[in-house]
């Protein structure tokens, strides 16, 4: 048989034009007096402006302007950046974590996002194992989901619950109680998931009402959090169903237009300004396989103006009415995923097994339902956020909160805040777990 030569090809060969031309980062703090902007040149790469939007977010600053460009082989962006505060980011440290994670050396490791002046995330602790949980929503499903774990002797290092549209989506980091490391026993995870599984479908015999998974390492929770409840396809009955309970001054206005002058599909989007706004939008988009081109935004407080000029990744642009409709109802759900009304608690506590199984039941008891949830730990410190509401939909009675304080105030911390309609700008709760872990291929399973 013939010998077969192929041309040899330099394996750097696809990295050059990024050694050639590495990324420029700039951390101008004199432009403006009332915000920071952060310049970045780059050689455009696929999903570069999620990792630059994701990075920002990450680390709670406020986006109030940003112009995007990446037409052709180059990446440029300029953000105008504060802080929770609004005030301009002037610590060292802070400025140099940004130009270190965006620039030439980058590379801040994917999945460690400690942040200077954050709470030491949950792998200063040791490694974890990951479980998801997604279905149908219901008061007192995570204090039924916590119990097992309580039950079965895992403690709960870290957490994030979202809810949306009758559905529930959740991140769970679990050790063992005695050994502090990760639940490697195929038995007592198959008992967990058949366990958790029983919770997620209540007294429904649907196989699809809930998904259980298991798994060890990085990826970004929130874009996580995204993708699951979009394969869920929580957006459906979003946009023109008005059953869904969104409160009236949350409803953002989507349109989609088409420029014929360059060939986009132009995405303009006006909602109420919030943290983390830019970043829900870009992850839905990339997570959808369409490219941002060119983007403007913008804050006039309290509201926010977007404008996005985007190709799907086969170059095409959205011209059926089909299309343009899944665009809208998938931004909307992104956009609301995050949003919440009523109370916000947040309660510390030492971190013990069966620490968030007594919070959620307490919560449970007294009517309240959790729309959603951050848990952290920090050294033997365990920091809870909950966004609450009553179970009746009917607003919080202060009576409950007092009953609250007095039941669990003797072993924890409590701090009660309304969370303001007027200005959704409010800071994210940074005791959050700033962990990324990573869960493969999961999306295709969902969307099965």
């Amino acid at each position: 048989m013939a010998r077969v030569c192929w041309p040899y090809f330099d394996p750097e060969y696809e990295n050059l034009s990024t050694r050639i031309n590495p990324p420029r980062v700039s951390v101008d703090n004199t432009t403006y007096s009332d915000c920071t902007l952060i310049k970045v040149d780059s050689v455009n790469k696929p999903g570069i402006l999620l990792e630059v939007v994701q990075i920002l977010s990450d680390i709670d600053l406020i986006i109030t302007k940003a112009y995007i460009s990446s037409d052709g082989g180059w990446f440029m962006d300029v953000f105008h950046v504060t802080d929770q505060q609004g005030n301009k980011i002037t610590d060292g440290k802070t400025i140099e974590y940004i130009e270190k994670a965006l620039g030439p050396k980058g590379q801040i490791k994917e999945g460690v996002k400690t942040s200077p002046g954050k709470r030491v995330d949950v792998h200063s602790i040791g490694e974890q194992t990951a479980i998801e949980l997604i279905g149908r929503d219901r008061p007192g499903l995570l204090s039924e989901i916590s119990a097992v774990l309580a039950n079965l002797r895992f403690n709960v290092a870290a957490a994030e619950v979202w809810t949306h549209n009758g559905r529930i989506a959740c991140v769970l980091y679990v050790n063992d109680e005695l050994t502090c490391q990760p639940v490697k026993d195929p038995t007592r995870l198959s008992v967990m998931e058949e366990q958790l599984k029983n919770i997620l479908r209540g007294c429904e015999d649907d196989e699809k009402v809930g998904y259980t998974s298991f798994s060890m390492g990085f990826t970004h929770i929130d874009r996580r959090l995204h993708q699951m409840l979009f394969a869920d396809r929580d957006y459906e009955g979003c946009g023109l169903n008005e059953e869904v309970d969104t409160p009236p001054s949350f409803k953002p206005k989507i349109t989609i237009e088409r420029c014929e002058e360059k060939g986009y599909s132009v995405v303009s989007v006006r909602c109420k300004d919030r943290a983390k706004l830019m970043f829900d939008i870009v992850c839905t988009l990339t997570d959808m396989q369409y490219v941002v081109f060119h983007a403007t935004i913008s804050s006039d407080s309290p509201y926010a103006s977007q404008e996005y000029y985007i190709r799907h990744m086969d170059g095409c642009t959205l011209d059926t009415e089909g299309e343009k409709e899944r665009v809208i109802k998938c931004i909307e759900a992104a956009i609301q995923r995050r949003v919440s009304e009523g109370l916000r608690l947040e309660l510390c506590a030492k971190d013990r097994v069966g620490l968030l199984s007594e919070v959620t039941r307490i919560l449970r008891e007294n009517g309240l339902s959790v729309s959603r949830a951050g848990v952290s730990t920090v050294g033997e410190q365990a920091v809870n956020v909950f966004f609450v509401r009553d179970a009746s939909g009917k607003p919080v009675d202060m009576k409950t909160i007092e009953a609250l304080r007095k039941e669990i105030g003797h072993t924890m911390m409590l701090n009660v805040k309304k969370v303001p309609t007027s200005n959704s700008k409010a800071p994210e709760a940074s005791g959050w777990a700033k962990t990324s872990f990573f869960f493969g291929n999961l999306l295709e399973k969902f969307l099965a």
